[in-house]
C-alpha cells in the first residue's frame, strides 16, 4: 500500500486507492496531501492561540482555507504546488508562534506533533509513508469514520469560505470553527457521541458558509434570474472557463471585452449564465459541453484555452494539455497557473487571451438552450404560483436531486429517475449532477418547469431556503412534512458538507448516491441510518414507490 485515500465517491472497490486513486492522483501527492492536511492542524493550534490573544492573522486563515481546498478531490494534482503549501503553512506558523511571543501569549505546551516539525519535505514523504498523517493513523474504525467525515466536510467548507473571501465576505467564526474541528480530529480524549455532536457542529457552520457565499454572490452580481442559456457556439476564438469561482469569471470577461475572444462557461460554471451582472457582456456565449468527467473529449473540441478555477481536474490527454490554465487552488502538474491578485488587483489573464487568439473557435456539438436561475430569490418571486400548484393538486411532490455527477455507469440511475416520475412531480437541483437531465423534454407544469436548477453545488443552500419557506407558507411544524424527497448524488466533499448541512436543519430519510461512501464505517453508518434514516439508492421503480409512499 503506497498510499490510502477513500474520500471519493470512487474510492476503488468501495473501499480505498491504495496505489493510485481512481481520479489520477498519484501516491506521492496523496501523501503530501495528507502531510498538508496534517501540518494545517499544527498552524491551527497557534493560530487558535492568536485568536483567544485577540492577534488577528487573516493571511493564516487564507493558508488553511487554501490548503484545505486544495486537497479536495481533482482540485490539484501537482506535486510541487503542494510541497510548497506545506513549506508556506509551516512558515506561518511559524509567524505566528513568534507574534505570539512578541505578545508574551505563546502557551509553551505543545499539544500535536504537527505543531513543531520542521523537516524537510524528504522527510515530509517519509512520515507520509510511515502512515503517521494519513487517514489510517487513526486505528479505531469508527473514530477514524468520525473523524474523515468531519475532515471532509471542512474541506467542503473551506471551498465555500475561500470562494466567498475572493469577493471580500468574510466571517471569522467560520475560520474559527474550521480550526478548531481540525484540531479535534487528533484529540484521543473525545469519545464517539462527542465526535458526532462535533459532526452536525460541522454541519451548521455549513449552513453558516453557504449562506456567507450565496450573499456574497448575490451582493456582487445579483440574484440569479431565470435564463435560457446557449449550449451552441460562434465562429470567434474563445476560453472554457471551469471550475466555480465568480470572481475569477468577473475578471476573466473584462479582461477578454473587446479582444474577439469570446467566453464559455462549462461544467459547474454554467450558473454564472443566470447572474445579472454578467449578462452585459456580448461575448458572454453560454455554456459548452456537460459534467466534469465529460472533459476530455469535450476539451478536445473545444479548440480553445480552458481555464481551471477549481475542481474537476481530469489528467489530460496529450493533445490538448498545452491549452490548459489554472488558478486559484487548482493544480495539475505541466499546467500552466496563474497566479493569486496581489494588492488587491486582478489576475493577470493576458497569456490565456492571446493564447485563444491564436487558436481556432470552437467546434459545435450541440445546439439549443437549457433553463436554470431558479436560486432561492426567483422561486420566491413565484411562491404564489408554486403554492397554489400544490394546493391544486397540480405539483404532487418535489425531489430534490442536488449533489455531483460521475463517471460511473451506475449515475445512469439518475437520468432514469428523472424519465420515470409522475409527470405532477418537479425536480429541485444545484451542482454538476443536473447533467443527467437538465436537457431531458420534462416539459412544465402550469409553466413551472419540471426541472428548477438553483445553481452550483454550494447553491443548494437555495435548497434549503426554498424548503424552509414552503414550510413556513404551509404553517408545518417539521421540515420532513413538505412534499419534498431527497435522492442525492455525491461525488467529493464539497457534497459532504451540503449533506451534512441539510441533516443539521432536520432534513431526514435522505437518499444517497450511486454508493455509499467508503469512509462510513458500520457503526457511523447505522448512526446515519437510524438518526436520519440516511439510505443507499435501489432501483428506480423501488425508489419511487418508496418515496411516494
Amino acid at each position: 500500500m503506497s498510499m490510502f485515500c477513500y474520500q471519493c465517491q470512487e474510492a476503488a472497490g468501495g473501499k480505498g486507492c491504495t496505489k493510485i486513486g481512481v481520479c489520477g492522483k498519484t501516491d506521492d501527492v496523496a501523501n503530501l496531501q495528507d502531510l498538508l492536511i496534517y501540518t494545517l492542524k499544527g498552524l491551527s493550534e497557534f493560530n487558535q492561540q492568536a485568536r483567544k490573544a485577540g492577534i488577528n492573522k487573516p493571511e493564516a486563515d487564507a493558508v488553511i482555507l487554501d490548503g484545505l481546498f486544495a486537497t479536495i478531490t481533482n482540485a490539484n494534482f501537482d506535486h510541487n504546488a503542494i510541497a510548497a503549501k506545506i513549506t508556506g503553512a509551516i512558515q506561518m506558523r511559524d509567524a505566528v508562534k513568534k507574534d505570539l511571543e512578541t505578545a508574551g501569549k505563546l502557551d509553551s505546551k505543545v499539544y500535536h506533533d504537527s505543531a513543531v516539525w520542521t523537516t524537510p519535505e524528504s522527510a515530509y514523504q517519509t512520515k507520509a509513508d510511515s502512515g503517521m498523517v494519513g487517514v489510517l493513523a487513526t486505528e479505531n474504525e469508527d473514530v477514524r469514520s468520525l473523524r474523515e467525515l468531519i475532515t471532509y466536510g471542512l474541506k467542503g467548507m473551506a471551498a465555500y469560505a475561500e470562494h466567498a473571501a475572493n469577493l471580500g465576505f468574510i466571517d471569522s467564526e467560520i475560520y474559527d470553527f474550521i480550526e478548531r474541528a481540525l484540531l479535534a480530529t487528533l484529540d484521543d480524549t473525545l469519545s464517539a457521541d462527542e465526535l458526532v455532536a462535533l459532526t452536525l457542529e460541522t454541519g451548521k457552520y455549513g449552513v453558516n458558509v453557504m449562506a456567507l457565499l450565496d450573499k456574497a454572490n448575490t451582493s456582487s452580481y445579483g440574484n440569479p434570474e431565470i435564463t435560457e442559456v446557449n449550449i451552441g457556439v460562434r465562429n470567434k476564438p474563445a476560453i472554457l472557463i471551469s471550475g466555480h469561482d465568480l470572481k475569477d469569471m468577473e475578471e476573466l470577461l473584462a479582461q477578454t471585452e473587446g479582444t474577439g475572444v469570446d467566453v464559455y462557461t462549462h461544467s459547474e460554471m454554467l450558473p454564472a449564465n443566470y447572474y445579472p451582472a454578467f449578462k452585459k457582456y456580448d461575448h458572454f456565449v453560454g455554456n459548452y459541453g456537460n459534467a466534469w468527467w465529460k472533459q476530455k473529449e469535450e476539451f478536445e473540441s473545444f479548440n480553445g484555452p480552458v481555464l481551471f478555477t477549481t475542481n474537476c481536474i481530469v489528467p489530460p490527454a496529450a493533445s490538448y494539455k498545452d491549452r490548459i490554465y489554472t488558478t486559484g487552488s487548482a493544480g495539475f502538474d505541466g499546467f500552466k497557473h496563474i497566479p493569486n491578485r496581489v494588492d488587491g488587483k486582478a489576475k493577470d489573464f493576458s497569456e490565456i487571451i492571446e493564447h485563444a487568439k491564436r487558436l481556432p473557435a470552437p467546434t459545435e456539438i450541440e445546439t439549443g438552450t437549457i433553463v436554470g436561475g431558479f436560486a432561492h430569490n426567483q422561486v420566491m418571486a413565484l411562491a404564489d404560483k408554486v403554492v397554489d400548484a400544490v394546493k391544486s393538486g397540480a405539483i404532487k411532490q418535489f425531489f430534490v436531486m442536488a449533489g455531483c455527477d460521475g463517471r460511473m455507469k451506475s449515475r445512469d440511475y439518475y437520468t432514469d429517475f428523472a424519465n420515470t416520475i409522475p409527470k405532477d412531480t418537479v425536480i429541485l437541483t444545484a451542482g454538476c449532477a443536473k447533467y443527467r437531465y437538465n436537457k431531458l423534454p420534462l416539459g412544465d407544469i402550469g409553466g413551472i418547469p419540471r426541472v428548477l436548477d438553483a445553481g452550483q453545488c454550494n447553491d443548494s443552500y437555495s435548497l434549503a431556503v426554498i424548503a424552509l419557506k414552503l414550510k413556513e407558507v404551509f404553517e408545518l411544524n417539521d421540515i420532513n412534512e413538505l412534499p419534498i424527497s431527497y435522492n442525492i448524488a455525491w461525488y467529493e466533499q464539497k457534497a459532504v458538507i451540503v449533506l451534512l448541512a441539510l441533516l443539521y436543519l432536520g432534513v431526514k430519510n435522505i437518499k444517497l448516491g450511486p454508493t455509499l461512501p467508503a469512509f462510513l464505517s458500520p457503526n457511523v453508518a447505522n448512526v446515519l441510518v437510524n438518526t436520519f434514516g440516511i439510505s443507499g439508492i435501489n432501483t428506480v421503480e423501488e425508489d419511487i414507490v418508496e418515496f411516494l409512499g
